[in-house]
């Protein structure tokens, strides 16, 4: 439901998947319908195993590929990050283009798991936002999940400052001390701030800059695609982001590893002989 809920198993054919995909790509981007597809095939996979119906058209009708152009970065990061100076929620912005982080998981982070002087963030949880539950805290999508990030000067720089900056407007508000799980990013409540509010103000934001075309998670990629052009290994990268596996890695950001093999010629020539 509501795509394909009124229509008889053994009636659907490839036509009707088609279908199916051409009404998503109106509100859902390529990579999010090829997941709906594998659930889909998975669950005709089983049918067919059980004899419910006498095929899987999944296999028939594939999913839409997805574009490199999906995966869009920014492409002038220190002029982003100057620009960020005008953005009331900055530091949101500054951690997740310096570690790679989803956003529910940079607005789930508490200053228990940030250690400002070992430079190191502990990623334990998430935050999500559902119709069903509303903003709630949860565990990260995979055991990969669970990580420690080593930090860049400058995002230790301006967690310091925004560390500074909360304890100024608490004060200011006789709130007094920080506790000890306090979030990073909270309302004045100390309530977590939603992540569908978040996304929505960077878009405005974006496109005040004139990047319209750069999403909150267009951070995320535009963090690897660095990691990837100063040739960090491709373990190391996907360890950073939280990949289940660097094949997951590989298939999301084949397409900006060099695409010449110099540097392997270098390497040789590099030998001594």
């Amino acid at each position: 439901m509501p795509h394909l809920g009124t229509k008889a198993l053994r009636r659907l054919k490839p036509l009707d998947i088609e279908a199916w995909h051409t009404s998503l790509r109106d509100t859902v981007a390529a990579r999010t319908i090829g997941h709906a597809h594998r659930v889909l095939g998975k669950a005709l996979k089983d049918a067919a195993k059980n004899d419910l119906v006498a095929r899987n058209v999944c296999k028939e009708q594939p999913a839409p590929k997805v574009q490199d152009d999906e995966r869009t970065i920014v492409r002038d990061v220190p002029a982003l990050v100057a620009a960020l100076q005008s953005w009331r929620h900055a530091p949101v912005a500054v951690v997740a283009l310096f570690t790679g982080m989803r956003l529910g998981e940079v607005l789930a982070l508490r200053w228990s798991n940030v250690d400002l002087d070992r430079k190191i963030i502990r990623v334990h949880e998430a935050l999500e936002q559902t119709a069903a539950f509303g903003v709630r805290f949860k565990p990260p999508k995979s055991k990969a999940g669970r990580r420690d990030i080593t930090m860049p000067d400058i995002l230790v720089d301006s967690l310091r400052e925004h560390r500074k900056a909360q304890l100024e407007l608490r004060m200011q508000c006789g709130a007094g001390r920080l506790p000890e799980d306090a979030l990073l990013f909270a309302n004045l409540d100390g309530r977590p701030l939603a992540p569908n509010l978040v996304s929505t103000l960077w878009c405005m934001f974006a496109r005040r800059i004139g990047l319209p075309e750069i999403t909150f998670h267009s951070l995320r990629h535009t963090h690897a695609s660095q990691l990837i052009d100063q040739g960090v290994d491709i373990v190391t990268i996907s360890k950073r982001l939280g990949h289940a596996k660097p094949d997951i890695t590989l298939r999301t950001y084949a397409h900006l590893f060099r695409k010449d093999d110099s540097r392997a010629a270098a390497a040789i020539n590099a030998m001594k002989w």
